[in-house]
């Protein structure tokens, strides 16, 4: 438990910036859900153009350290490749 004022004040700064990364990586992951659906339901435009917000929402996510980049990379890799995979 946090005994000085410094503490309390960190202890409290650090609860609310987790609750705000839990937010943004729930809103992330929402958005790999979404092209996920999309390439699932066989629609390749619909998988195309929630693909470019997941890439958008996952470099946000890279940029701000929220994840690493390698990370971002190999979701937006996968992605893309499910998605080049239902056009053959």
């Amino acid at each position: 438990m946090a005994n000085t004022a410094q503490a309390k004040k960190r202890a409290r700064q650090g609860e609310k910036r987790r609750q705000h990364n839990v937010s943004r990586r729930s809103n992330m992951r929402t958005y790999l859900k979404r092209v996920l659906k999309a390439i699932a339901d066989g629609n390749r435009e619909l998988a195309l153009t929630e693909y470019r917000l997941a890439t958008s929402a996952v470099d946000k996510m890279a940029t701000s350290g929220l994840i690493h980049k390698n990370k971002a990379a190999r979701h937006k890799s996968r992605l893309n490749a499910r998605i080049k995979a239902m056009a053959a």
